[in-house]
C-alpha cells in the first residue's frame, strides 16, 4: 500500500474516534485501529523476512 493510503486510513480513524467518543463508544475506535495496526505490522514483518532470505 502506498503511504498516502496509510495516511488516509489514519485520518479516518481519528475522525471515527472523535465521532464514536461523542456517541459514548469509547473502546470501539481503538479496537478498529488495533486491527489495522496489527495487519500493517504483520505485512511489514513478512516483507522484511522475504527480503532477508
Amino acid at each position: 500500500m502506498p503511504k498516502s493510503a496509510h495516511y488516509i486510513i489514519i485520518i479516518l480513524c481519528i475522525i471515527l474516534t472523535v465521532f464514536l467518543y461523542n456517541q459514548a463508544f469509547g473502546a470501539v475506535p481503538f479496537l478498529i485501529l488495533s486491527f489495522y495496526l496489527f495487519y500493517f505490522g504483520w505485512t511489514q514483518i513478512r516483507s522484511r523476512k522475504k527480503n532477508s532470505r
